[in-house]
């Protein structure tokens, strides 16, 4: 597989296209920032470890019926993926008060939810990425009704097995973020990435944050989280 042009660079990945044009190179950098691009630095060797953990996390929620844009890790830093249009909604759930849930909403964090939330924002970072709920996403053309019912399905289910196998480890899973993208098919499929910058992971003995809560808020141990929490999921 040939590596094209650049198609793509955000905050943590560049994008590439391949010599198949349904199949994209994905490159994972050591970039890190924080509270929409405001803060920025680097996290040795993130690139690395959020590859390797998504996709260990893409092939264990392919085995339990999530379809997935993964294809194929080829290097420490690079995979193959299917080329998906995203959809622009972040889908938020969340298990455990923490974050912007507990700020907003005047709570303390590590109260254990009856049962997980959901939430949606819009994909737009000259908006902020705002939260909207399934009546904008319709109104704005984002997502179809019918399209939003499957994300959500998908979103629980993927809860239920990461929380699964995050016990598993001796991690608990507080929230975490998604996205979706359509095949040229029109097939909704999980895209993006599962890692330690797009997940909150606490030790479920200790509550020690093992994620890019460190960065945000300045903990330090950034670089020593994310290896501790590559170790426990790659065994």
């Amino acid at each position: 597989m040939t590596k094209g042009k650049q198609l793509y660079e955000g905050k943590a990945k560049k994008i590439f296209e391949t010599d198949k044009p349904e199949i994209l190179l994905v490159s994972y950098k050591d970039d890190a920032t924080a509270f929409n691009g405001i803060k920025k630095g680097t996290i040795s060797g993130k690139g690395i470890i959020n590859n390797k953990v998504t996709n260990y996390m893409m092939r264990l929620l392919e085995k339990a019926g999530i379809p997935t844009h993964y294809i194929e890790e080829i290097s420490e830093r690079e995979t193959l993926v299917k080329k998906v249009s995203i959809i622009p909604l972040e889908v938020i759930i969340r298990n455990v008060s923490a974050g912007s849930f507990a700020k907003n909403y005047g709570v303390e964090e590590g109260i254990i939810f009856d049962e997980p939330t959901i939430e949606f924002s819009y994909k737009n970072d000259n908006l902020g990425d705002p939260l909207i709920n399934s009546y904008h996403a319709i109104a704005l053309k984002l997502a179809t009704k019918e399209e939003i019912e499957i994300i959500k399905k998908y979103a629980f289910k993927i809860n239920e097995e990461m929380k699964k196998f995050f016990i598993s480890i001796n991690v608990k899973l507080i929230d975490f973020k998604l996205e979706f993208g359509k095949l040229a098919d029109n097939k909704i499929v999980l895209a993006d990435e599962i890692s330690p910058d797009t997940c909150r992971f606490w030790d479920a003995t200790t509550n020690e944050k093992l994620d890019k809560d460190r960065f945000r808020r300045d903990l330090g141990n950034v670089e020593g989280a994310y290896k501790e929490m590559m170790k426990r999921i790659l065994g």
